[in-house]
């Protein structure tokens, strides 16, 4: 159909009807495709290594973070840990010596932000740990429940590769090996 200028102009109400319709639509159709969840408070992180004299185990107390889906598919996940609330059983200074060795005074926050998802329930992402960001690959699994997502797994750092220096006391006596090992159960709810 072929609209001349001259009737455009005598209907415009008509059109007007026609572009809001279609703004509305549009619209519409981001707004329900995509959701947000935020982070549950009964997500957990830990943070599991060894030294010369026994092993030991961290928490994350506190946890900030969101997925946002697409259509009911997880696109998009940001995960914060704030170093300063990673504590240990063994006290006050053992969590300085973890705070330390994550450089929390320059950069007290460890994040996480998903950029793919891979076969074999493999996530990827950007890693920042101590001031360096590195892309990472997390074995993981992802499951819908109800109206929660739950993300759990595990990934093993080397604290090297972060330029971290493993912790050490009694003089050099006791070292923290090169690898940790972190262990996540993160729930979204909306």
């Amino acid at each position: 159909m072929l609209v001349r200028i001259h009737d455009f102009h005598k209907k415009p109400k008509k059109m007007k009807k026609i572009v809001v319709f279609l703004v509305a639509f549009i619209i519409g159709s981001g707004i329900h495709a995509q959701e947000t969840y935020t982070l549950s408070p009964e997500s957990t992180l830990t943070i599991d290594g060894t030294s010369t004299l026994r092993d030991w185990s961290t928490t994350a107390n506190t946890l900030k973070g969101s997925l946002v889906t697409q259509a009911g598919t997880p696109k998009e996940i940001l995960l914060e840990v704030p170093v300063a609330d990673i504590k240990s059983e063994r006290g006050a200074t053992m969590d300085k010596k973890t705070f330390n060795a994550l450089k929390g005074t320059e950069h007290p926050m460890v994040t996480f932000m998903l950029t793919d998802f891979g076969d074999n329930n493999m996530i990827m992402g950007t890693l920042s740990v101590a001031g360096v960001e590195k892309e990472v690959s997390v074995t993981s699994s992802i499951t819908a429940e109800g109206s929660s997502f739950i993300l759990s797994g595990e990934y093993t750092i080397t604290l090297e590769e972060y330029n971290m220096e493993p912790p050490s006391a009694m003089f050099g006596q006791i070292v923290v090996g090169e690898d940790v090992v972190v262990h996540f159960n993160l729930v979204f709810t909306k």
